[in-house]
Parts: C-alpha cells; sequence; structure tokens
C-alpha cells in the first residue's frame, strides 16, 4: 500500500475514521471511570477541577463528604534561607572531592552548604493544604436509620468533565451531578428526585484547623488565615456555598444549611485566596452571584462546550478487549491476571491522563503540584510542593505531544518566578554568575539546597526545568516564546558556564559538589556518599542546556559573545555518558557501586529521556548501555518510577517491555503509607499511587503510551516506534503533536500503518519514519 503513500494519496481523517470499521471497532468504548458502590476512602473518589477549584465527592447516600481544593492555597510565605557564607566553603569542598574525600566533603556541606532555618520541613517554606470538606447529611421519607438503597452508580464522564452519582431508596431514583466549572469558576452539584418534594439534606463546611464558619444571608461562608512561619498572619481565604432550590423549604442554622421536601437543588461552591489577588473575597462573591442567576441546565451546556475545546483535539481509539461494562476496580483486577484483557482501559488512562492535565492547572496561575491539585490533608505528602528531580517536569511531559501545550506555560511562568531568588542563591553558594534552583521549590520562590546533602543540593533543578521550557517552543516552533523564555534559559546557562571546574583526573569541566538524585554510591575506603564531582545527568544537562541557548541565540541573533563562550565549554565536558565494568551507564563520574541498585531514581538516563543525547539510532553503545541500567533497577518502584522506566524502554524501541510496566502502573493497590520502594501502583479512581498519591505517575504513564505510539526526537518523525503486540491489531490515533508545530492523524492494522495525514500551519515536506522507512510527506494546511 505504501508504494502510493505520496503527497496525492494524503488522506483526510474521514477517509481513515470511515476505514475503522474493517478492523472490527463498531463503536468508542465508554470513557469514564464507573462505581457500583460509595468510596470507601479519599483515594476511591472522583477528582473534579477546573484548573483552580478541585472537589472530589465520595457519593455516600446517607453522609457524602466532598473534599474541596484551590490550587493557590498554600501556608508559608517567601523567606530568604540562603547561607551567604556558603561559598566561603566551596573551595575546602571541592579540594576534599578532587583527593577522594568525598565524605568528609559530604561532613562539610551538612554543615555549611545546605538551606538556613527548618528548610522544608515547615512554615515558611510551607504546604499546599486542602481547603476544606462539604458534608451533605441526606434524610429520606420513610427510610429508617440504616437506608437500604439499590441501583447504585458513581461515575465519571471523562468525555463532559461531570461526575454522577445515582440510586434508589424505595421508589425514589435520586440523581445528583457535579462540576468545577469552566465556565462560570465554581463548583456545582444538582440533586433531584424523580418524584416532588422527596429531597431533604443539610449542606456543612469544615476545615481541621484555621476556620471559621458561620452561615450570613442564606450563604454557608467558612474564612480563615494561614500560618506563614513567622506571625501566623499567613495566606486568607474564603468559601461560600449557597443552595437553589425549587420546591420545598430552607432553614439556616448557625453554621448550616438544611434543605427539606425540596424537588431538586443546586448547591453552588465559590472559594478564593489572597494569593495574586488582594480584591479576591469580593471577587469569590461576585463569582457565586453570577452563578446563582445561570439555569442549571445552561451553566452545564457551557463548562462541557468550554472544556470539550481541549479535550476534544485527541481521540485513540484500539482495536481488540473492551471491558468498560465492568466497574473501574474490577477492570483493574482483571489486568492484573490477564494483561490482554482490556485494550480499552488503556484508552482509559491515556485520556484520564490528559482530563487530569485540562483539570489541574490552567493558563495565568499554578503548574499542578505533586497532588495536581488535590489534596485531603492540611499537611500533604512532601508539602504537595514542587519536586525539580524529575517529578514536576514528569508533569508536564505529556503536555506537548498530547495537544494540551497550552498547559505548559503555568511552569513556564513558575520558573520565571525563580530566577530572581535564584540569583541570589547562586551568588550565596557558588559565587556563580545567572541563577540556580535545587531539588524543592513552592510558590514562595525558594530556590536554596535542600536542609540535607544526601538529596538537597542537586543543583541539575534549574537546568532539568529549562528542558521543559523548550520542549513547548520545539514543539509549537513560536518564536515569540522563545524570545520570552530566552533569558531564563540564559541565566541557567550563565550559571553552570560560571560553576564548571576542571577535573583533574578526566579534564573535563565538571559540577561540583553535586549529587545524582537521591542515590548513593560506595566509596573504595568502604564510606557512603552522595556528594560528588559531575554526576552523569549534570553533564547531560549542561551539554544539552548549552545546545539549546547557542541554538535559541543564533536564531534570534543575540548574545554571539556568549554562544561562542558555551560552544566552547561543550568541548570540555564529559561526554552524555560512558560505560562501566559491568556494561552499565554509569552514574559517576567515577565507576562507583552503588549502595542501591534497585534504586527508584535513574537520572543518568536522562540523556534518553527527556533529553535526546542518546537513542538506538545515534548512540547504539550508549543506548544498550541505558538498557543493562534498566535490567539492574528492575521494573517495580514508586508509580511515577514504573512511568519513568515505561519511557525509557519506549526510548529504546522496546514496546512490549513498556507494556509490561503500564500493567504494572496499573495495579490495584489502596495502601497510603510513605514509600520509596516498590509497591506502585494505582488507585480504584486511577490516580496514581507512591504510595501515597503522586499524580506524576499518571502524567508519566501517558507520556509513555505516547511515546509507543509516535516519537519526533530524532531528525524524523516515526510512527508506532514502541507498539507493544497487543495492540498491534490496529487503532487510531487522531490529533497527536510533534515536534516541528505539526499535528498526526494515523491508523493502523496488523502493526502496520495503513493511513497517515500530517497537519501543520503552511505546507512543507517533513520526514516521517512509517513501517521502518523514511519518506518525505507534504503536510496539509491546517492550524490544527
Amino acid at each position: 500500500m505504501f508504494s502510493r503513500f505520496s503527497t496525492a494519496l494524503l488522506l483526510r481523517r474521514l477517509a481513515f475514521v470511515a476505514m475503522w470499521g474493517t478492523f472490527g471497532v463498531q463503536a468508542q468504548p465508554a470513557l469514564g471511570l464507573w462505581f457500583d458502590e460509595p468510596a470507601q476512602q479519599w483515594e476511591e473518589t472522583l477528582p473534579l477541577g477546573n484548573g483552580r477549584l478541585g472537589m472530589m465527592p465520595d457519593g455516600g447516600v446517607q453522609q457524602e463528604k466532598i473534599v474541596l481544593n484551590d490550587i493557590t492555597l498554600w501556608s508559608g510565605a517567601p523567606q530568604d534561607a540562603n547561607n551567604d557564607q556558603a561559598h566561603q566553603q566551596l573551595p575546602e569542598i571541592r579540594r576534599l572531592l578532587m583527593a577522594g574525600q568525598n565524605e568528609k566533603a559530604q561532613q562539610l556541606v551538612n554543615e555549611a552548604f545546605v538551606c538556613t532555618g527548618p528548610g522544608s520541613q515547615d512554615e515558611p517554606f510551607g504546604c499546599f493544604q486542602m481547603l476544606g470538606t462539604m458534608t451533605l447529611r441526606y434524610t429520606y421519607p420513610g427510610a429508617g436509620t440504616e437506608v437500604t438503597f439499590t441501583n447504585f452508580r458513581r461515575q465519571l464522564d471523562l468525555e463532559n468533565a461531570v461526575a454522577t452519582t445515582s440510586f434508589q431508596v424505595g421508589e425514589v431514583t435520586y440523581t445528583r451531578e457535579y462540576f468545577t466549572s469552566f465556565d462560570g469558576d465554581v463548583g456545582v452539584m444538582h440533586l433531584r428526585a424523580d418524584q416532588p418534594g422527596k429531597l431533604s439534606f443539610e449542606v456543612a463546611l469544615e476545615r481541621p484547623e484555621r476556620s471559621r464558619t458561620q452561615v450570613n444571608g442564606g450563604i454557608l461562608q467558612m474564612a480563615g488565615q494561614l500560618d506563614n512561619g513567622t506571625n501566623g498572619n499567613g495566606m486568607r481565604y474564603l468559601a461560600l456555598v449557597q443552595v437553589k432550590r425549587q420546591g420545598g423549604t430552607q432553614v439556616a442554622g448557625d453554621s448550616t444549611l438544611r434543605i427539606e421536601g425540596a424537588d431538586e437543588a443546586t448547591i453552588y461552591f465559590s472559594a478564593g485566596t489572597d494569593f495574586r489577588d488582594a480584591d479576591f473575597e469580593s471577587l469569590t462573591r461576585r463569582r457565586l452571584a453570577l452563578a446563582l442567576r445561570k439555569p442549571y441546565r445552561r451553566q452545564k451546556e457551557r463548562h462541557v462546550a468550554h472544556y470539550r475545546r481541549y479535550f476534544d483535539r485527541l481521540h485513540l481509539r484500539l482495536a481488540g478487549t473492551d471491558g468498560s461494562r465492568l466497574t473501574t476496580d474490577e477492570r483493574l483486577n482483571r489486568l492484573l491476571h490477564d494483561p490482554t484483557a482490556d485494550n480499552a482501559l488503556a484508552v482509559l488512562f491515556f485520556q484520564y491522563g490528559r482530563y487530569l492535565t485540562i483539570s489541574s492547572t490552567r493558563v495565568g496561575l499554578l503548574p499542578p503540584n505533586l497532588q495536581g491539585l488535590w489534596a485531603n490533608q492540611i499537611q500533604t505528602p512532601w508539602n504537595g510542593d514542587y519536586h525539580l528531580d524529575v517529578n514536576v517536569q514528569m508533569n508536564h511531559w505529556p503536555v506537548e505531544v498530547t495537544n494540551l501545550s497550552e498547559f505548559n506555560l503555568p511552569l513556564t511562568e513558575l520558573v520565571g518566578s525563580l530566577v530572581a531568588p535564584g540569583q541570589r542563591t547562586a551568588r550565596a553558594y557558588y559565587d556563580a554568575d545567572g541563577w540556580v534552583a535545587h531539588v524543592i521549590t513552592n510558590v514562595w520562590g525558594f530556590t536554596e539546597p535542600g536542609e540535607s546533602a544526601s538529596w538537597g543540593l542537586a543543583n541539575a533543578g534549574s537546568g532539568w526545568l529549562c528542558n521543559n521550557l523548550w520542549q513547548h517552543y520545539a514543539f509549537t516552533n513560536d518564536e515569540a516564546y522563545l524570545r520570552r523564555i530566552y533569558p531564563i534559559l540564559k541565566g541557567s546557562a550563565e550559571f553552570y558556564n560560571s560553576v564548571l571546574m576542571r577535573d583533574p583526573e578526566t579534564n573535563w569541566l565538571v559540577t561540583a559538589p553535586s549529587v545524582s538524585p537521591e542515590n548513593w554510591f560506595e566509596l573504595p575506603n568502604g564510606q557512603h556518599a552522595s556528594i560528588c564531582m559531575g554526576p552523569t545527568i549534570d553533564n547531560q544537562i549542561v551539554r544539552e542546556l548549552f545546545t539549546h541557548v547557542i541554538t535559541a541565540s543564533e536564531h534570534l541573533r543575540v548574545d554571539a559573545d556568549f554562544r561562542e563562550t558555551l560552544r566552547a565549554k561543550l568541548q570540555q565536558i564529559p561526554p552524555p555518558g560512558r560505560i562501566g565494568r559491568d556494561g552499565t551507564l554509569m552514574e559517576w563520574l567515577k565507576d562507583y557501586p552503588e549502595t542501591d541498585p534497585q534504586h527508584r531514581h535513574i537520572s543518568h538516563l536522562y540523556g534518553l529521556y527527556p533529553a535526546s543525547l542518546i537513542s538506538p539510532a545515534t548512540t547504539p553503545a550508549l543506548a544498550e548501555a541505558a538498557g543493562n541500567v534498566l535490567t539492574v533497577r528492575g521494573d517495580d518502584g514508586p508509580s511515577w518510577a514504573i512511568a519513568y522506566k515505561m519511557i525509557f524502554w519506549t526510548r529504546l524501541l522496546d514496546g512490549d517491555h513498556a507494556y509490561k510496566l503500564l500493567c504494572d502502573l496499573l495495579r490495584p493497590t489502596l495502601k497510603t503509607d510513605i514509600n520509596y520502594g516498590a509497591g506502585g501502583g494505582v488507585y480504584p479512581n486511577l490516580l496514581t499511587a507512591g504510595p501515597p498519591f503522586q499524580i506524576d505517575g499518571n502524567f508519566g504513564g501517558v507520556a509513555g503510551m505516547a511515546e509507543m505510539f509516535i516519537q519526533s526526537h530524532e531528525a524524523y518523525v516515526e510512527l508506532l516506534p514502541a507498539l507493544p503486540a497487543v495492540w498491534k491489531e490496529g487503532g487510531t490515533l487522531t490529533g497527536v503533536r510533534a515536534r516541528g508545530n505539526l499535528t498526526v492523524d494515523f491508523s493502523w492494522k496488523d502493526g502496520v500503518v495503513t493511513t497517515c495525514t500530517v497537519y501543520a500551519p503552511t505546507a512543507r515536506s517533513v520526514t516521517m519514519k512509517i513501517n521502518g522507512q523514511l519518506r518525505e510527506i507534504i503536510t496539509q494546511t491546517s492550524s490544527r
């Protein structure tokens, strides 16, 4: 067929969608999660979000709890935890490292080269926190203290971003619909009974600390102020709940609202904080007032239309097994025992990740943190912050390829906010130019090292963030955006250019002191350490960053002298990887033995992904050594580590191994303990578990699946580079993105691409690798 694969035969989407019937798939599987009982724990509830507000209802029949969130709600405050004298210890730390006395260098780092104060353990660093809980207590006519219900169904519709709970009590059917409006920026819950006068409930708002709740003018109001770590007067917040009913009566208590005998009712939730908004209280009240004036049906229509402008950009179908008639938890258990049991579950997980992206961030606000925007605690695990040694980066890996490009921009804003504090940190610790961020940050601009050398001194965080910023340009070719981010990239490159020192053994220019994130090695004297010179990830990040800055400066025609300085330095930086005695890619400049060969971090494979410094096509020996690393590491770990390994195997073009890891990622669990080793998976609501819940595994899993279908990091766009056998029967993917501002629609059958159309703003020739063959394709003109 592909002898006719030319410009004249590039088929339109309609053509290959029509062909889909030949694959034996008659209809799109239901894109949603559903359960036949209420949630028993928070990790079973359904996440709703509009990028700012979050709601997670549990669907309880007699008592329902809905956990509420605002992505801007943080304790803490800006601080200066820099040790301004730290750079005075830099020469001695480096001398000890060059002498091979890493353990002594580490001791000195812990004494004089970490942040001041409590670090990340307390305020003023702060914590992303839950806003509170809305509790509804229902009564049913004629029912006793124990209500008997039937025909229960609780579901989340990904195509409309609406959750629903329905059940029968006696002869009455009750239905609840929930959404966080993408149009009106409020939370909405619509309750109805199919018989008049049968709806009665009480609604309350509560928070474990720093809150006061009252009813004022028929509005339930919760307000408070978080701790800032100094005088206690931190971020202020306000949450409002008002009920609009049809029929029945409303009675206001001191801190509750009671509805009796209604036909239906709509509960509106509005909230805000003073993060970047001193007038948040009046804005919160205006949003509520506007929502109350709109008919519920119109509100829902506008919400769905707004959401689908993003979600409907990409469609994925896989031929074969479909378990959507089973509850989501049953589907997970079936896949656990039979990896071929449910191809539609993989589609669901993929689109669920896109749903979570759309729901957990918005342009002009904050990027998703370790838990997106959903938290059910005051002290969120790991502060719910932004970890810069893989986690926040992983949150954004799928956004470009899955056609949600603008959702990268909140991260760009966050990184831009780190430049000024990062300049102070660069000067305090390294007496260096430019800016640096280490392992953790927050909404307050924390860039200092963490409070422990073993993990807190990784100085690759800022360079790694620059990769995410660059990918948005690589996918969009947006020159205005490149001009905007260039000072950020340049400032990061200035830092690394300023701190590189010469290793006397190899004569290479390397970073020092640094660490390979969170990992340890064994010294010849038997001591263990993490502080070192030139860990592989630093070398890879510096190489990639310098190359990007050189490219950008050429394109923008600026900074010719600095560009040439970086070119010269590039010749003196270690190669993207070196192979150790055991055949694996070395993690450190020296071939140290690892103290934990199955460690969850695999940072020295950064050059394989998200960078493109290592690949089977261009560096086969290094790619083989990377595969050896993965074999030693094993397949298990926290969910984010499983997802990362899955992505690595796709870059090594082993789709079957990647699919095995996808099944591992979809391993069901209910555990919520803090875990640093094996045992990741997903909760019944498909949120990924470290445990506890961390959203990066969801996003990493989507990125890994995307890499199975399409890769564009080489000089060409390749279709189905790592397709697992279980998906070879057939499939179609429309609206997927590739670098170079390309949108691709294609189908396959029996593992062979059968149709393909490539779109770009202007017609041009694009090199594609299709069914193993390179060929030039002329794009269709489109702004898609």
